[in-house]
């Protein structure tokens, strides 16, 4: 059984990641003044960055489901199954455009599936990792997402946003929430228990924020992750925008805290995530590994 692995660049793989892994990477559209710009293939971190402290007019969009059903087809020629991870569903409308697509032609059907199991960036970088190493083992495209699936509640992301700047401006805050949060100079510590974006906590300093995140991992681990931490299948992560410095350091700290879970990414997020997020977040984040 050859099984082909996809992903979508939310995940936060590379397109030279992705060369390396033997899978493929759907770069997320992101339009900027109109103009469409591809993650990774011709709009870099640092372009845009640029753009967004410009101020310029920044949204996301779906990747083309009729080019991803192109590339299905390509790669269905050449291997059994397909396993399509996508962002979560509750994130975007993408997973359940793609999900549609690959249920209801029948060229797909039985062979290509689409995994919607509420995962972003670090936790669905991890379902990549796994989908890859099951894929190596000759499990079949359904059998692997199935695990997927089973195990899509077995994740957490906690993620302090430096600013309501653009909370405000993607509309998931009102300008008077976020005029008062501004002005009180609040960080909120979001989390993603599953489909939505919840608030978690409110702070107003870094060391607060992370404060509150180690203790939410560690109780995540000592209460519904306890058995998965003791069978050493938990994983932990950090995510970050524009923010490196701090990221390794927070690292660190992670691991001095839980230093019996493998830790495994400190990647940026998305652009697709950052456009709503902006400069300066920092996210800690843990899920199961296969």
């Amino acid at each position: 059984m050859k099984v082909a692995v996809m992903t979508d660049s939310n995940s936060g793989i590379t397109q030279s990641e992705a060369k390396e892994l033997g899978i493929y990477v759907v770069p997320m559209p992101v339009l900027i003044d109109g103009e469409i710009f591809y993650e990774d293939i011709t709009l870099s971190q640092e372009q845009f960055y640029e753009k967004l402290l410009g101020d310029v007019n920044i949204s996301t969009s779906q990747p083309n489901p009729i080019a991803v059903g192109d590339v299905w087809r390509k790669y269905l020629n050449e291997y059994d199954g397909i396993v399509y991870i996508p962002m979560s569903s509750g994130l975007s409308e993408t997973c359940h455009t793609l999900k549609h697509l690959a249920e209801s032609e029948d060229e797909f059907k039985g062979k290509v599936y689409v995994v919607d199991n509420q995962r972003i960036s670090v936790t669905q970088k991890q379902s990549v990792y796994d989908a890859i190493k099951m894929a190596s083992e000759g499990k079949s495209a359904e059998e692997i997402h199935d695990w997927l699936m089973d195990t899509k509640m077995q994740s957490s992301i906690y993620i302090m946003v430096d600013t309501l700047k653009y909370l405000k401006k993607g509309g998931r805050l009102t300008p008077a929430v976020a005029m008062i949060g501004t002005l009180l100079k609040i960080k909120p510590v979001l989390q993603i228990q599953g489909e939505k974006l919840d608030q978690y906590k409110k702070v107003r300093k870094l060391i607060d924020a992370k404060k509150e995140m180690i203790n939410a991992v560690k109780h995540d681990f000592e209460t519904r992750f306890k058995q998965i931490v003791d069978s050493g299948k938990m994983t932990c992560s950090i995510a970050y925008t524009k923010n490196l410095e701090e990221a390794q350091k927070f690292k660190e700290e992670l691991k001095s805290e839980f230093p019996k879970v493998e830790f495994t990414f400190v990647d940026p997020l998305s652009l697709s995530v950052s456009v709503h997020i902006g400069p300066g977040a920092l996210a800690a984040a843990c899920a199961i590994k296969y």
